[in-house]
């Protein structure tokens, strides 16, 4: 049985519903992820050339950048969840946006130097041409009026971004954090305005299903640029055992990475937010915010391999040392979120790797970064292990 969102303003743009079955990703999506493996790449070049000289500053700016990209990303995908790609206006909309998208990631080895201010006048521009677009879809409808008070708040956000542009060094910095501070808390609250209440998050009818696959798809794309920058570097030296040796390496720290998730998470926490009666509610925990950490986790992990691979004998680098352990951490933070969110999981496998990470801290500077790299892969290939022979043996709990 189909069923139909009632009196769309614009129902030819919307997708139809069916009992059961989450919409299917539809090629144009396929193609406007493709834009964001460019922003991917842009993410990790710029934290690897500049961490080494400012680490706390440079790490910064690199996680306001990749939050920027991931919140028009991730709101573009939920968009998707009901407007159909097949259809020539949304066809059209995800063209522009993909444009506009490349000029933002274009923008970002000099976002924090003389293209800020187009770097942020371009995402202000996919977030509120977005919502409006959305807005305009389901006219009088409540999710209408949902995409409206988020259009709203977009535009407040969108104030911040754009003044952030123009001023420069720290100030700059700060006035985009207040601008993600804005952003990332607005879903919190239900999009609230001054005497307009929140839209509760049961309003918004999401198929879980869809958005599952949606972010294991950008997920894999973050994935690729870490075997893109093994395989990149690797060609790029001299063929010595040493080097093999931290090929091996990061080739079996990715796939860790992939196999922790993949093997038996990513399936179960499908299967539990299509049959959620609060998906939208899992949605945005267990995968807006927990996948946006997984993939940072993935785009410092792409740093790591490559000062791994480039000096696998060199020690004393703060620089490769806090990457190297850093990704790691910071991919099973985000596994720790997904399955406390979406399924109420075991979080202590995640949890103790995490706790072993740590450990490995002060052996940082004693060590080479093959020797360090190999103990936090030896980490994650363990917990990837425990995934792979739990998997379809017992449900996530």
């Amino acid at each position: 049985m189909t069923v139909r969102t009632p009196l769309p303003a614009h129902p030819s743009v919307l997708r139809e519903r069916e009992d059961d079955l989450a919409p299917h990703v539809t090629n144009m999506e396929l193609f406007f992820d493709l834009v964001y493996v460019f922003a991917i790449t842009q993410l990790s070049e710029y934290l690897g050339e500049h961490i080494g000289a400012h680490p706390v500053r440079v790490a910064l700016q690199t996680l306001v950048m990749f939050l920027a990209v991931w919140w028009a990303w991730n709101y573009t995908a939920w968009a998707t969840n009901w407007i159909d790609p097949e259809r020539a206006p949304v066809a059209l909309l995800m063209l522009v946006l993909m444009a506009i998208s490349l000029v933002m990631s274009a923008a970002i080895p000099y976002a924090f130097d003389g293209r800020g201010i187009t770097f942020a006048v371009a995402y202000v521009a996919i977030q509120l041409l977005r919502s409006a677009f959305m807005v305009w879809a389901f006219g009088r409808q409540t999710m209408g009026r949902n995409y409206a008070q988020l259009l709203a708040w977009s535009a407040i956000a969108g104030v911040a971004w754009v003044a952030g542009g123009f001023l420069h060094g720290d100030a700059r910095l700060v006035m985009w954090i207040v601008a993600l501070v804005l952003d990332l808390t607005a879903p919190m609250h239900g999009f609230a305005l001054p005497g307009i209440s929140g839209t509760p998050m049961e309003q918004w009818t999401l198929a879980g299903g869809h958005l599952a696959e949606r972010m294991q798809l950008v997920l894999l794309i973050a994935l690729g640029e870490s075997v893109l920058r093994v395989g990149a570097t690797f060609a790029e030296k001299t063929g010595t055992l040493v080097v093999d040796a931290a090929f091996l390496v990061a080739f079996i720290a990715t796939a860790s990475l992939w196999a922790v998730y993949f093997l038996r998470h990513a399936e179960h926490g499908a299967d539990a937010i299509s049959h959620a009666d609060d998906a939208a509610r899992l949605g945005r925990a267990g995968y807006a915010y927990a996948h946006a950490i997984m993939v940072a986790g993935v785009i410092v992990m792409a740093v790591a391999i490559a000062f791994t691979i480039e000096a696998p004998t060199a020690t004393g680098s703060a620089a490769a040392a806090a990457t190297t352990l850093a990704a790691p951490i910071i991919y099973l933070a985000g596994l720790v979120l997904f399955k406390h969110s979406v399924s109420r999981g075991q979080i202590r496998p995640p949890l103790i790797g995490i706790a072993v990470l740590v450990l490995l801290t002060p052996l940082a500077p004693l060590v080479s970064r093959l020797a360090l790299a190999a103990a936090a892969t030896a980490v994650t290939a363990v917990l990837a292990i425990a995934a792979g022979r739990t998997a379809r043996v017992e449900p996530l709990r």
